[in-house]
């Protein structure tokens, strides 16, 4: 699967876990928030019936409602930014969820706000009617009447306990504890206890008698005893919370002991008494006391009561607004989640990403419907992965053809029937020499230096378009002679084979190569048949004519008249010099023809070149040569005897020509330029001679190097020929150019362009 596909598929993993996690979040706080607010609706309805359980918990309780209330606004808003965000940026199926937030939102929201207002009125008026002005007076005075009921209970008592204690007068301390026992059943107390003045106890009875340090009133009471003869309390009625108060409450009673004896010595004593007060009538007042004191405290924490109340039912309103708004939001993504995921892969779609589609499991139309487009949408993915694999073959084809293409060095042109070229490959630019791509989209004929083989090449075609069908054609194939202007070799002749073709597409395919090597080299080698067989035919006749014309002058020396002798001297002299020029002109040919194999070792072009320069010494060179010698150049292989011939001949040349231009303007000769230069780029050994003579003509410029062709009066032509076949040998390009300044030339220009020694080893 490509990067293509990979990518939507984890793409669609990661928004299903996305998805799967949102819902399992919203769950889980569904199931929190109803948790609470369950609790707090069973404290609400608690609070009521059980005031101690809403006390006890009214601290977090509160905490608890706020923090809820928080979170429910949070989750509100969260929801409310989460549907902008997608309306503002345009996703599919934000209107049907704002709708369908807002339907269960208002079916949601209206009957709860109508059940809070009522709750609230129910509430308030409910929590208000249970402090009334009558309500509060009757608990006031029950409270009133119960007290007074105690209090006349309790003096009753007493009365009795001070009635009683007259049996005690005249009984001593010692026999105080028989009295005591008879008063406590009389009085059916719980414990009697005698106290002297000091507040020590004499006798005691009930509880008291097995305590040895029985409680003792106060001070207070002592006194009030001694004042009025009787003193009571009732005890037990502290703390009313107690379930045991009704059976702890009771009536303590001290009485002053009547002494009839009269003395300053006799001592007073006091009878205390415990008394059980009815236990009816105690759980009443307790229950009074009770109900008044809660009614007193709920009095005054009413308004508090009430706003708990009401933020409770608050709380429910926003529970309900949550449950309804979530309820919205899970259903609107149910409904409009099939939708999504049809819009989302449509989008991809249509940007062109045909990878893997989510699809949902569901058993309704929408998700039937999702699986259906994620089906269409891998059947357009597998017919587009086939398409991209051919396209990816032809386009490999075509990068294979276009290659080949531009590795061949015949030329390719590609014209329409117009003349106007379509393509071209590097090979035609070569051979043409013009830029091509530049002019493709344009006319053949409008590329400069083409003209006439424009014309050439469309005549061609006509002629072909009309001969085809005739004669059963499918290729026309013509010579031609491709001429420039310029001045240098490689930019005047050039020989071509062009060959041409129809295309299935209206189109003209235009093959040429050029053969000017192949037509030099023809060139050469008749020109070397031909100097062979003139050394052959020519050389062995020479010697026999010089000797007879020697030989007959020696035998008629001295024989003729003056006049003759002097006509036979100069014609032998003619025909011996003729001879010699003959014999030097065969044996030129002859070691044109006999050129050696070049042997090729490393060489060193800047050592060689000092070398021979030390047979031109400027002093008596008649022309002097400058030398201008790059030390970057590396070795080369080459036949350094060769070479040394070669840069001879072409120094020669050189003279030759800048000596005749000297002659011709009345001036000194310029020095003629030797030098070399390593080209980077290239990776080539350059070396070059220039000269300041006439340069060449145009008709001599093109065959320069063939045998024969000079522009010297006595010269053979055989000179650059030599040259040109050392060249060959050595793996060298050469180059002939006229010099120009402006338009005018200047001198000529010859370069050999050499591979270093460690390009030619690899």
């Amino acid at each position: 699967m490509s990067d293509k596909g990979i990518r939507p598929a984890a793409s669609a993993r990661k928004a299903a876990s996305r998805a799967r996690a949102m819902r399992w979040a919203l769950g889980l706080g569904a199931g929190v928030m109803s948790a609470i607010g369950l609790v707090l609706l069973f404290l609400l309805t608690q609070a009521t019936n059980n005031r101690a359980l809403y006390e006890r918990n009214f601290a977090w309780l509160l905490g608890v409602n706020v923090l809820v209330a928080l979170v429910l606004l949070a989750v509100l808003v969260w929801g409310a930014v989460r549907l902008a965000v997608r309306l503002k940026r345009g996703r599919f199926g934000s209107h049907l969820l704002i709708k369908l937030a807002g339907i269960f939102g208002l079916v949601g929201v209206i009957p709860g706000l109508l059940i809070y207002v009522v709750s609230y009125q129910f509430v308030s008026r409910s929590i208000e009617s249970w402090f009334d002005v009558k309500v509060e007076g009757a608990l006031s005075a029950g409270v009133s009447l119960a007290r007074v009921t105690l209090d006349t209970i309790a003096s009753d008592l007493a009365t009795k306990t001070r009635s009683a204690s007259t049996q005690l007068a005249q009984v001593p301390d010692a026999a105080a504890g028989l009295v005591l026992e008879r008063m406590r059943d009389q009085l059916g107390a719980t414990d009697l206890v005698l106290w002297n003045a000091a507040g020590q106890p004499v006798a005691g009875v009930g509880k008291s008698r097995y305590s040895l340090n029985p409680e003792r009133p106060s001070v207070q009471q002592f006194r009030m005893a001694r004042q009025e003869r009787i003193s009571f309390q009732i005890e037990g009625l502290d703390d009313i919370s107690d379930p045991m108060a009704a059976e702890n409450a009771r009536v303590r009673t001290l009485v002053l002991v009547a002494n009839p004896g009269v003395g300053l010595l006799a001592e007073p004593r006091y009878v205390q008494a415990t008394l059980p007060l009815p236990q009816a009538l105690v759980a009443n007042a307790i229950a009074v006391q009770e109900a008044n004191r809660e009614y007193q405290e709920r009095a005054l924490a009413r308004v508090g009561l009430r706003r708990m109340y009401i933020g409770t039912l608050t709380l429910s309103l926003f529970l309900a607004v949550f449950g309804a708004v979530l309820l919205a939001v899970v259903l609107g993504n149910q409904l409009a989640r099939p939708l999504l995921v049809l819009a989302d892969g449509v989008r991809e779609v249509a940007a062109g990403n045909l990878g893997p589609k989510a699809a949902l499991q569901g058993k309704d139309e929408l998700g039937g419907l999702t699986r259906s487009f994620a089906l269409m949408t891998q059947q357009l993915a597998d017919a587009r992965s086939a398409v991209e694999q051919s396209m990816g073959e032809l386009d490999a084809a075509r990068g294979n053809l276009q290659t080949i293409l531009d590795n061949l060095t015949a030329g390719v042109i590609v014209l329409d029937r117009q003349g106007v070229i379509r393509s071209s490959n590097p090979g035609a630019t070569r051979i043409l020499r013009a830029p091509l791509a530049a002019y493709e989209g344009k006319p053949l004929v409008e590329v400069p230096g083409l003209a006439d083989f424009a014309a050439t090449v469309q005549r061609h075609f006509d002629t072909f378009a009309l001969e085809r069908d005739h004669h059963g054609l499918d290729h026309w194939q013509h010579p031609f002679e491709l001429h420039a202007s310029g001045g240098g070799l490689a930019a005047q002749g050039t020989s071509l084979v062009v060959r041409g073709a129809e295309l299935p597409n209206d189109e003209r395919l235009l093959v040429f190569d050029d053969i000017s090597e192949i037509v030099s080299a023809q060139r050469a080698q008749a020109w070397g048949e031909v100097a062979r067989r003139l050394a052959h035919e020519i050389k062995n006749p020479l010697t026999p004519i010089q000797l007879s014309a020697e030989r007959l002058e020696r035998k008629l020396a001295g024989k003729l008249p003056d006049a003759e002798q002097a006509v036979l001297t100069k014609s032998v002299k003619t025909i011996v010099d003729q001879v010699d020029a003959m014999k030097r002109l065969v044996n030129e040919f002859r070691d044109y023809a006999r050129l050696p194999a070049a042997e090729l070792h490393p060489l060193d072009l800047n050592a060689l070149i000092t070398d021979v320069l030390h047979l031109y010494d400027p002093e008596t060179a008649q022309v002097p040569v400058r030398a201008e010698l790059d030390e970057r150049c590396p070795l080369i292989r080459g036949d350094a005897q060769q070479l040394r011939q070669v840069v001879h001949n072409l120094l020669q040349n050189a003279q030759d020509a800048t000596q005749q231009a000297a002659e011709q303007q009345g001036s000194a000769p310029a020095a003629v330029r030797i030098g070399t230069r390593w080209n980077d780029a290239a990776q080539r050994v350059r070396l070059t001679i220039s000269d300041c003579g006439p340069g060449f003509p145009p008709h001599i410029l093109q065959r320069a190097f063939e045998p024969y062709v000079t522009t010297k009066p006595r010269g053979t032509g055989l000179g650059l020929a030599v040259v040109k076949k050392i060249a060959d040998e050595h793996g060298a390009r050469i180059d002939l150019v006229n010099r120009v300044e402006g338009d005018v030339v200047v001198g000529a220009q010859v370069s050999l362009s050499f591979a270093p020694e460690t390009a030619v080893a690899l």
